[in-house]
């Protein structure tokens, strides 16, 4: 299943101003969080090695891993069992809490959502509160 994709952002209403990469930063900072949260799928963690060590170290940002990584695909099987459930509520794109936490986290006194810049300095500000969505929700599922 594919959750997300770059390429749907950058095409159609996107700041012209910013190039098409901008449109991954959103899904890179969810889908850095829980690689490293240790919720990468098997297939992932065996054959991405050396990119999920240079997430781990932050040589790389968040953004720029999914597209060398993935080509800005946001797909099932790159994370787990677990990551794809709490992602089929949280991540969800119409009904699910992501995209406004990372609105209200990320997005004031900027023109979009599109312009939050790719850094580990945003991925900070965002990772506490993926951390309680994930927390809440593992609650509920006991």
């Amino acid at each position: 299943m594919k959750y997300d994709d770059a390429s749907w952002h950058s095409d159609g209403d996107f700041p012209t101003e910013l190039p098409a990469e901008a449109g991954a930063t959103h899904i890179g900072m969810y889908v850095a969080w829980l690689l490293l949260q240790g919720m990468a799928s098997e297939e992932l963690a065996e054959d991405e090695k050396e990119d999920l060590q240079a997430l781990r170290e932050r040589s790389t940002t968040p953004g720029l891993f999914l597209l060398q990584c993935s080509d800005g695909k946001f797909v099932d099987d790159l994370i787990s069992d677990e990551a794809n459930a709490f992602t089929a509520v949280y991540y969800d794109l119409e009904n699910g809490q992501y995209l406004e936490d990372y609105e209200e986290q990320l997005g004031a006194e900027i023109p979009s959502l599109y312009h939050v810049a790719d850094t580990w300095e945003n991925f900070d500000r965002l990772a506490p509160v993926i951390a309680q969505r994930l927390a809440a929700w593992q609650a509920t599922q006991s």
